[in-house]
C-alpha cells in the first residue's frame, strides 16, 4: 500500500545542513500497524509527514495505493490526505475558535458529508472516546489529554484507510493511553493501515511490526 524508497530528506539554514532522512526505503503493506522508534532527533517525525504527504523529499520516491506521489503538485497531495489519510498530531493543531464538535466535524465537512450525519458521526466517535461532554467545549478549556483525544477523534472520524499518529499517547495517563491503543486496534480490525511514531516501548509492542530509526536510517524493521 506504501512504498518508500531511497528517501532522503535534509533541512537547511545559511549555515548549517541537516540529513534528518538518509536513504530510507520502507514498504507498509495494507492493514499493517506499525510503530516507528528510536532516540529523539533520529527522523521520526519527519518520516511521519513524508508518509503524510506534507513535505517533499529531497531525493527518493513515494507510492501509496500504486501511484507515485512524492513531488505531484501540492493540489493532488491534499485529495489524497483528505481522501485517504488521517492524521494525529503531536501539537494536536486544533482551531481555538471552534468548539470540539466542529474541530472533530472538519474532516467530514470537507468530504460533503450532510449536516445530519456529520452530527450524527461526531456524537459517535466522541463517545467512544469518552469526550460527548465535552462537545461545546473549547480547546482552551480542555486539559492536554483531552486535546489529544479530540484530535485523534478528528483524525479517525471519516475511517481512513490510513493513520499517521504522532506519540498519540503522550499526553495521557496509562488509562487513557491505554483506552486510545485500544481504539487504535480496533480501527487497525477493521482494515485501516496505522504508522505510529512513539517512544513508548509499551506502545511499540502492542503494533504488529516495529521500524527503529537511529541518524536518519532505518537500523531495524522486526515482527
Amino acid at each position: 500500500m506504501i512504498v518508500l524508497h531511497g528517501i532522503t530528506k535534509r533541512f537547511r539554514t545559511k549555515t548549517v545542513e541537516t540529513t534528518a532522512l538518509d536513504n530510507v526505503s520502507v514498504t507498509i503493506e495494507k492493514s499493517e500497524f506499525v510503530a516507528i522508534v528510536g532516540p529523539s532527533g533520529c527522523g521520526k517525525s519527519t518520516l511521519l509527514g513524508i508518509l503524510g504527504l506534507l513535505s517533499r523529499p529531497d531525493q527518493g520516491e513515494i507510492s501509496i495505493f500504486g501511484k507515485q506521489v512524492a513531488y505531484t503538485s501540492e493540489r493532488n497531495r491534499a485529495i489524497v490526505r483528505r481522501d485517504h489519510i488521517g492524521m494525529i498530531f503531536q501539537s494536536f493543531n486544533l482551531l481555538e475558535e471552534l468548539t470540539v464538535q466542529e474541530n472533530v466535524e472538519l474532516a467530514l465537512l470537507y468530504q460533503g458529508v450532510t449536516a445530519s450525519k456529520r452530527s450524527e458521526s461526531v456524537k459517535k466517535t466522541l463517545d467512544r472516546l469518552g469526550i460527548l461532554h465535552r462537545a461545546e467545549h473549547y480547546p482552551m478549556q480542555l486539559s492536554g489529554g483531552q486535546q489529544q483525544r479530540v484530535a485523534i477523534a478528528r483524525a479517525i472520524i471519516s475511517r481512513p484507510e490510513i493513520l499517521l499518529a504522532d506519540e498519540p499517547t503522550g499526553n495521557l495517563d496509562e488509562e487513557n493511553g491505554a483506552h486510545i491503543l485500544n481504539e487504535l486496534h480496533r480501527l487497525n480490525s477493521d482494515g485501516t493501515t496505522i504508522a505510529m511514531v512513539t517512544h513508548s516501548r509499551r506502545d511499540a509492542e502492542r503494533a504488529s511490526r516495529i521500524i527503529r530509526l537511529d541518524e536518519g536510517r532505518v537500523c531495524d524493521s522486526h515482527q
